[in-house]
């Protein structure tokens, strides 16, 4: 069985709770495609209240530990030593389609150290969590990176920049690099469960650029607990200040990094 801290169980009531109405809003989406209000004040206001929520649920269980948050940014708190970091829908544009690929991420920071994470798809129920020195979950199967060793064998995923994101002329070249030498690319718009999927195994590898720690929080520590790498490209310990992540395998890792720098 997997060791749960108290802290995480207390992080895992409050994703489900969230998550309760996330399934409900989702299910509206369809009437929201046509209505004169639309579906982006929809989803902005899903994101709100899921947000507010979870603060809501861990200020009571634990009073006092400070917030990093996508929509209200940085709240302080009374205990410097822990922050709560958190999507409330990571995977927007896919939630505002009614694309099912779309999670909760809450991380817990003690003294600047990740030491719990959760990644939760309410639609297909998938709670990956992970706890430090204790391994990586997937409900109750514990998870390990895939043990491929080849780039020809592999399938990578990654994040495009879109329209108003920098960054789309790295993106174009390492993609051109990666595709020329690996068996196969996925982009599918959730960097959280992006990381979440290379601690499964189900994705060898994921890189990305210019990220949120929110976006990535959790999942660093998803990647670690199942035996991975996870570093900025420059193959550092800069990825939350930076943005920039390589989360692989040991074998894939120096491969991937001399690839994506590689590139013309």
């Amino acid at each position: 069985m997997p060791y749960l801290s108290p802290a995480l169980n207390v992080m895992i009531a409050a994703a489900r709770k969230a998550g309760r109405a996330l399934i409900r809003d989702f299910g509206e989406l369809e009437n929201l495609q046509i209505s004169k209000k639309g579906p982006a004040d929809f989803v902005s206001t899903a994101d709100s209240r899921t947000e507010r929520v979870l603060v809501e649920e861990l200020t009571r269980t634990r009073p006092g530990y400070g917030f990093l948050l996508e929509e209200s940014g940085e709240i302080e708190g009374r205990d410097k030593t822990h922050r709560f970091i958190i999507d409330p829908i990571d995977g927007t544009t896919n939630f505002l389609h009614g694309i099912p690929q779309f999670a909760i991420s809450i991380a817990l920071e003690r003294e600047d150290q990740l030491v719990s994470g959760l990644v939760f798809n309410p639609v297909t129920d998938e709670m990956y969590f992970a706890e430090k020195g204790h391994g990586a979950y997937l409900n109750d199967r514990r998870l390990r990176v895939a043990a491929r060793h080849n780039l020809s064998d592999i399938l990578v995923a990654s994040g495009a920049p879109f329209m108003g994101k920098q960054g789309r002329e790295d993106f174009l070249l390492e993609l051109n690099a990666v595709v020329a030498s690996t068996a196969g690319m996925r982009r599918f718009g959730s960097a959280s469960l992006d990381l979440a999927w290379t601690a499964a195994g189900k994705f060898d590898a994921f890189w990305e650029r210019n990220l949120k720690p929110w976006d990535i929080a959790a999942g660093i520590l998803l990647v670690r607990e199942a035996g991975g790498i996870v570093t900025d490209l420059d193959g550092r310990d800069g990825m939350m200040d930076c943005g920039h992540i390589l989360a692989t395998n040991d074998p894939l890792h120096r491969p991937l990094l001399e690839l994506l720098r590689s590139r013309p």
